[in-house]
């Protein structure tokens, strides 16, 4: 068996679409109406086939039990882009114990969006504010391994 793809079920695939494609960079790789693929492998179904397909009128928007988890190798970047936008935010810009700087927010139907900075960028951001690769190992709490693959 292999994993195909998230699909995500919206009350307005052409506001989703439009969401997808301007604040996260996404292009639509195909569009079956009812159904969107995303680049990504993300997937967008309309609620009402989804109801169909489900057979219950019983859709709940908004569990905030999970997320659509996305990386940025500029992050500083990103988060000017993100500025231009009226979102509502899970949290604002935070950085986790490990370093890594994170975002999240709510899509038009609210399901969490994560955008995270990559692994790679933190490793570099942190050489550049002068950490040996033995100190940025130890402060992301990832091996020195990992730590010289990131910036290979």
């Amino acid at each position: 068996m292999k994993f195909s793809t998230p699909l995500i079920v919206t009350a307005d695939l052409a506001l989703a679409k439009q969401f997808y494609q301007e604040v996260l960079g996404l292009s639509v790789v195909l569009d079956f109406g009812a159904n969107v693929t995303l680049d990504g492998g993300i997937c967008l179904q309309t609620l009402d086939t989804w109801k169909d397909f489900i057979g219950t009128e019983d859709i709940t928007f908004s569990p905030n039990s999970s997320e659509l988890y996305f990386v940025e190798e500029d992050f500083d970047e990103f988060l000017q882009t993100l500025s231009r936008f009226q979102l509502h935010y899970v949290h604002p810009l935070k950085e986790h114990r490990w370093g890594q700087r994170v975002v999240r927010f709510y899509d038009p139907d609210g399901h969490i969006i994560e955008v995270g900075e990559s692994l790679a960028a933190v490793c570099r951001r942190f050489l550049a504010q002068g950490m040996t690769q033995e100190e940025i190992a130890l402060r992301m709490d990832i091996p020195l391994s990992h730590v010289l693959e990131l910036l290979a």
